[in-house]
């Protein structure tokens, strides 16, 4: 899984270049490592990119699904994977689009990129990062984005890891949410502000920010086009009752999550 976590890591930093630099500003604060909390996936709920066949892959890799979500608005089914044997491996956050709430038009159009991506799976697993599919047209993403941002991020930028994330409990000079926060922002990097800057607490066990995705010019079938791509998160979690620091997530925070990639932001 190693291998698979650096494939994913090269592959976001190369389009998401404030992360990079969010990474070594970090780094350069400290000599401890910088803990990555969980990677965030995205993918359509049919063929063999469905949740349901990522997660069989990940079982085989050491994984165990260890919670669901339901995201009735965005129309989103979810779960999160963590290693049987390793704790501080990272978590793998996977979600996938409900197609048959959506319109016929939309169904039609992600079956047909579905079609392309099955014959590139192999026996031992998924390809990732991948786009499974060829380029799509500028006005295709444009049509996608009315009816769900997800399903437009999907089409045009395949199964990749949408976002990495900072464990801040794993930290050495940044000890909250909000000291990473601030840090962050003086640096020049814009937040994600939707539903607040900081998305759950303590209460719950989990708080989670996130800066904005990264604006970048994107190779569509005609032409070259700015659009969001991915984002870097931060997470900080804290203990339960028992006394066990809370390893879950929170839909209600997740979902503020989701618009890092907003096209329209």
């Amino acid at each position: 899984m190693q291998k698979l976590f650096n494939d994913l890591w090269k592959d976001y930093a190369s389009i998401t270049p404030d992360a990079l630099e969010i990474h070594d500003l970090f780094s350069n604060l400290s000599n401890k490592p910088i803990v990555n909390d969980h990677i965030a996936l995205r993918t359509f709920n049919d063929g063999l990119i469905s949740l349901k066949h990522i997660g069989n892959y990940l079982e085989t890799q050491g994984y165990v699904a260890s919670g669901e979500y339901h995201f009735e608005k965005k129309k989103l089914y979810a779960k999160h994977f963590s290693n049987k044997t390793d704790p501080k491996a990272p978590k793998i956050f996977v979600s996938e689009l409900l197609l048959e709430e959506f319109s016929a038009e939309l169904q039609m159009f992600c079956r047909g990129l579905i079609a392309q991506a099955n014959w590139k799976i192999s026996k031992e697993g998924l390809e990732l990062p991948n786009r499974h599919w060829g380029k799509i047209s500028r006005s295709a993403y444009e049509r996608l984005l009315e009816e769900s941002e997800y399903a437009a991020w999907l089409a045009a930028f395949g199964l990749r890891a949408n976002h990495f994330t900072v464990s801040i409990n794993d930290l050495e000079s940044l000890d909250s949410i909000e000291t990473v926060n601030q840090f962050v922002k003086s640096k020049g990097f814009e937040l994600n502000t939707i539903g607040s800057e900081i998305k759950g607490s303590e209460a719950v066990g989990l708080k989670q920010s996130s800066t904005m995705a990264n604006l970048v010019d994107w190779e569509f079938e005609d032409g070259t086009y700015p659009i969001r791509t991915c984002f870097y998160e931060f997470a900080e979690r804290f203990p339960l009752d028992n006394g066990e620091t809370y390893q879950g997530f929170v839909a209600a925070s997740a979902d503020k999550i989701f618009e890092s990639t907003n096209a329209a932001a």
